[in-house]
């Protein structure tokens, strides 16, 4: 974080509940973009987040255990779109945190919560994808009812203890002197952590996670290519019914894991990178940065429903369904206004 404006001490602050806001030289076009930019990454996190878990929780033919983490993931996504990112989008663009300290420790926690639970979502689903297309014969014993539920119920709960436990204790900031300032001198709220929790937070969270990730989605890649290169070699008269049984799948999966993967370490990386590192120099990174680093991560949630609707046909489907809802409902709305 930027430390140029904060006191040298806390006999300088003003007494409590006369805190101001750190001073911005922001323009006021700049944060007309700003507000721009931001409502319309929530729009889409929201809108196509929702149409994911309108479509299989409503269509019975896509209950099955991939569709079920993927729906979690969306529900996720969702939540963080429709209750975080609309007070984040305040703080980022107003450089000032206007709700109430009380409102913030809980702000903060669900916030890391829900991105938490994403990844572990992403992580949930690369291995499941895995079992799918390295084990295809073993995978209906293997990824069952019970199991995705025990992998659902660590995706929630684990992010949930750690985020909560964690901040509501204060223990991601004991020892950081320049965060105890800015609470006392300004409204500020952001998440921040010390050398210890930064460090325990890239490891656990992010850098193990991404490493399974990483790996599964390589084995995914190199089973695909093998299969193909056995449909290649196979005869003429069967090659056709082969390729369409196994061939298109598996480049499908490693095709659309690999975008997954590669919009998650875009989006994620930098943000955990910050993590680590800004607690060893002193927290200096200016806090612009660090607000740009929690969008990017943000951006994840607004990239995984498209992820979903250019490479799932059921999704495009049910957005064809849902619109055609509306567009019947919207039509009987200006009939009745037309009659009354």
């Amino acid at each position: 974080m930027d430390l140029t404006y904060i006191p040298e001490d806390l006999s300088s602050c003003p007494k409590f509940g006369n805190k101001s806001c750190p001073p911005t030289n922001r323009h006021f076009h700049v944060r007309v973009i700003m507000y721009s930019v931001m409502t319309g990454a929530m729009f889409i996190t929201i809108f196509g987040n929702l149409v994911i878990i309108i479509s299989i929780s409503h269509f019975k033919q896509l209950h099955s255990p991939t569709n079920f983490l993927i729906l979690s993931m969306a529900t996720t996504d969702f939540l963080l779109g429709l209750v975080i990112m609309p007070y984040s989008m305040v703080r980022s663009v107003e450089s000032c945190w206007y709700f109430g300290d009380g409102f913030c420790k809980f702000h903060a926690s669900f916030d890391m919560m829900l991105s938490l639970t994403s990844i572990f979502h992403l992580c949930s689903i690369a291995i499941d994808r895995f079992y799918a297309v390295c084990y295809p014969l073993h995978y209906t014993t293997t990824m069952t009812t019970s199991l995705i539920k025990q992998l659902l119920a660590f995706c929630w709960l684990a992010p949930a203890l750690f985020s909560f436990s964690l901040v509501l204790s204060e223990a991601n900031v004991s020892g950081l002197r320049s965060y105890e300032i800015l609470v006392a001198c300004f409204n500020f709220c952001a998440l921040t952590f010390n050398k210890f929790w930064g460090t325990i937070l890239f490891t656990t969270c992010f850098f193990t996670p991404g490493s399974i990730m990483i790996g599964l989605y390589g084995k995914i890649f190199i089973v695909s290519k093998r299969h193909a290169q056995v449909i290649s070699n196979l005869p003429a008269n069967t090659k056709g019914e082969v390729k369409n049984l196994s061939k298109k799948k598996d480049r499908k999966a490693a095709k659309t894991l690999g975008i997954v993967m590669g919009v998650f370490l875009a989006c994620w990386l930098p943000c955990f990178l910050a993590v680590l590192i800004d607690p060893y120099l002193d927290n200096s990174t200016p806090i612009i940065v660090l607000d740009f680093l929690v969008w990017l991560g943000y951006f994840n949630s607004t990239c995984n429903p498209l992820i979903h609707g250019f490479f799932y046909p059921w999704f495009q489907k049910a957005l064809q369904y849902i619109v055609a809802i509306f567009n019947i409902f919207e039509e009987c709305l200006c009939f009745s206004a037309s009659i009354s």
